[in-house]
């Protein structure tokens, strides 16, 4: 799909937690139409454009989630919050992003992400459950603290709704007890340990990671000993912070 600019009208704004805010917006179906996986890139004043995961699988109806992490403390993110907040109309640029889903893929799915990295993941996650309820998709998220956890219970309920879902918690902090049920499963520390500590053979799975580069790369490095292909491995981190070696990823 070719990139395109367009205005948007802001449909809703939520907060999640203290620190995320999820926003709806709304525009022409067919202007809208996208990849799961990719991005957008928001206008926030003349020529600064900030890029958004998608956080929802096309549609058809022209509606678009963003997820954003709110930092008080810089200006560029009180900007942001104040111009989707104020406006109620935002200029995007979209689709961008190489890291979408593999349509003609029968392999296993292993979905890793960092924080808000959870928004790519979603998208992803939609358009594979619809696609095949009986592919094997293993769903790793790794935050700080258990509150990190924005959108805990909609994971969950894919675990509960889906026999072919598996849903890996990681948080730095400990997850008190009681967190696990079927298909749900909680770690506490960094997820390449937690990975490391958890895995076997990940050789016949297509692997999506979203999060820092020092976050996918260490992911990477882990996985690598257990059999990972790196042709059948997809993030945005390749694009816009390739190792510096022969091989990006």
């Amino acid at each position: 799909m070719t990139a395109r600019t367009l205005t948007c009208h802001v449909s809703a704004v939520e907060d999640l937690t203290p620190d995320v805010f999820r926003v709806h917006l709304e525009g022409r179906a067919e202007a809208m139409a996208h990849a799961p996986g990719q991005y957008l890139e928001l206008n926030l004043e003349g020529d600064i454009w900030v890029p958004f995961s998608i956080a929802n699988a096309h549609r058809g109806d022209g509606a678009i989630e963003l997820h954003i992490q709110h930092w008080p403390e810089h200006d560029n993110s009180q900007r942001l919050r104040e111009l989707i907040l104020k406006s109620g109309i935002l200029r995007v640029r979209m689709p961008g992003g190489e890291c979408r889903l593999d349509p003609d893929s029968s392999r296993p799915l292993l979905l890793i992400a960092a924080g808000t990295g959870f928004a790519q993941m979603k998208a992803l996650l939609e358009a594979a459950l619809v696609a095949d309820q009986a592919l094997p998709v293993s769903f790793w998220w790794a935050v700080r603290e258990r509150r990190d956890f924005y959108l805990e219970s909609l994971a969950r309920e894919w675990a509960e709704t889906h026999s072919n879902f598996f849903f890996h918690a990681v948080s730095e902090t400990p997850i008190e007890a009681g967190f696990e049920e079927e298909r749900v499963y909680g770690h506490q520390g960094r997820i390449d340990q937690a990975l490391a500590a958890n895995l076997q053979d990940v050789s016949q799975y297509d692997v999506y990671l979203s999060g820092s580069p020092g976050m996918v790369y260490a992911c990477i490095d882990t996985l690598k000993p257990l059999g990972l292909k790196l042709e059948r491995v997809f993030s945005d981190v390749f694009s816009y912070a390739p190792r510096e070696s022969s091989n990006p990823h």
